[in-house]
């Protein structure tokens, strides 16, 4: 009967600290539902306590909303899960025909598999420099110093458009609205260096790119706005463009600028580099040139007989670690592609769609909880709920790579959040520990607030305050 009676009093505790959150959670929510910047706004929000998954707080949790970055908690997952957390992208340097005497009597073929590390500058193993050393001592150690044939660019492995449906042109010049190839290069981004004027209104000087950027023309219509006033300047350009503009404003001040751009085709870069690499290891070729030429006139790519080397990318693990911690739009988009690449043998962006929204079907996620048509959460045509983040999240906790996931996330207002931000759109989802040592799952997110993004921000983090 004792035995009872304080098994009785523990879970009257416990039953009365969760009202006790839910109860100063409906107070916040109810605050913050009352601003005036929320007027017009939708908010969801959904608690769980992590061990147990019993309901802390629930509102609109199977409403649809925009999840900006938040999304990519979704991608990042099913990656780890159907790639595996060591998986390596590949890019293979091979040939057809024979080596006599150090000539090679056939074509040399670069066939890319999505590698979005390729040229990265996060990695040292990754440097443009470092890469192009492994491959040109590769081709020296088979014993070639002169192709009598063509150097062949493979980009067969991914589909044709590297967009995402539904991504706004605002974006898609932007470093944060690179698209994805079978190859890409310093992942797809090039810095514009700027020197602005020391008055509002004067014009701006372009110094240079960085990378130098190859077959590109950019108009530039930036001008200098206010000391201080940060980076106002977009880049406009779609997919194989040539020309490309800018506008916008970039601060007053002495030292040069900088904003980033996306490179429209990576494999006009590729081929650039590759030129010059060739001619300084003393290697001559008649010319690089790029399967986009070959698969609009139907005509097939030489098939390569003999595999030379292949280049690995650092672990799948490691990569996800920038794509949530950075937020990389590019290296989700990558993902998708590469998980309907190894699944059905090529990289559409629908087909790995179809695959991710299967998976978590499988795991208990309606696909109408997620209406999402990138991997990134770059569109703001995506909805999903805040029901479906957290079950995504208490799903991760069970899983043995679970750890590096953890450490991925970023950390906002002292808790483990994946955060999400898009025009009207902000969204946090991920884990806290309270000081009673509680564990809650949470995600929130607010579409179409009015006025500042940052007071917005302030507000959902007073709420989520309630959990500590």
């Amino acid at each position: 009967m004792k035995t009872f009676k304080v098994l009785f009093c523990l879970l009257s505790a416990s039953f009365v600290k969760a009202q006790n959150v839910h109860d100063r959670l409906e107070v916040a929510m109810k605050a913050f539902l009352k601003d005036e910047q929320i007027k017009h706004a939708i908010a969801s929000l959904y608690v769980v306590n992590t061990k147990t998954n019993e309901v802390v707080y629930a509102l609109n949790e199977e409403t649809g909303l925009a999840p900006a970055s938040c999304q990519k908690i979704f991608t990042s997952i099913a990656a780890l899960d159907l790639l595996g957390k060591d998986y390596r992208f590949k890019t293979e340097i091979a040939y057809d025909g024979k080596i006599m005497n150090g000539t090679l009597n056939g074509n040399l073929i670069i066939t890319g598999y999505g590698d979005p590390t390729l040229a990265s500058w996060r990695y040292a193993e990754t440097k443009d420099s470092v890469v192009l050393n492994k491959w040109m001592n590769a081709i020296k150690n088979a014993g070639i110093k002169k192709i009598n044939g063509n150097c062949f660019l493979d980009n067969t492995k991914f589909e044709w458009n590297p967009m995402p449906g539904g991504w706004i042109w605002d974006d898609m010049g932007n470093y944060y609205g690179a698209g994805t190839w079978a190859l890409n290069w310093n992942e797809n981004q090039f810095d514009l260096v700027m020197q602005p004027g020391m008055n509002e209104g004067d014009s701006v000087e372009i110094i240079k790119t960085e990378p130098e950027l190859s077959n590109y023309t950019l108009k530039n219509f930036i001008k200098t706005g206010k000391a201080g006033s940060g980076d106002n300047a977009s880049v406009y350009s779609s997919p194989y463009a040539t020309t490309a503009f800018a506008e916008g404003t970039i601060p007053a001040q002495q030292k040069p600028f900088r904003i980033s751009g996306s490179i429209p085709f990576p494999s006009l870069q590729i081929q650039s580099i590759l030129n010059k690499q060739f001619q300084l290891n003393n290697i001559s070729i008649n010319q690089i040139k790029l399967s986009e030429a070959y698969q609009n006139n139907k005509t097939s790519l030489p098939k390569p007989s003999t595999i030379v080397y292949t280049y690995y990318s650092p672990v799948l693990d490691s990569i996800n670690y920038y794509f949530l911690k950075r937020s990389v739009n590019f290296y989700g988009e990558t993902f998708v592609r590469t998980i309907a690449l190894e699944k059905t043998g090529f990289g559409n962006l629908d087909s790995g769609i179809n695959v991710v929204k299967k998976y978590w079907q499988e795991r208990g996620i309606e696909k109408s909880a997620l209406h999402i048509l990138d991997g990134s959460g770059l569109s703001p045509q995506n909805r999903v709920t805040t029901n479906a983040l957290v079950a995504a999240l208490q799903y991760a906790k069970q899983q043995i790579w679970f750890t590096s996931f953890y450490n991925a996330l970023p950390e906002y207002n002292g808790m483990k959040l994946k955060s999400g931000s898009v025009g009207g759109a902000r969204s946090f989802a991920g884990y806290h520990t309270a000081k009673d040592k509680t564990e809650y799952t949470v995600a929130v997110i607010v579409n179409n607030f009015n006025g500042s993004a940052a007071e917005t921000v302030k507000k959902i983090f007073k709420v989520l305050d309630e959990l500590k």
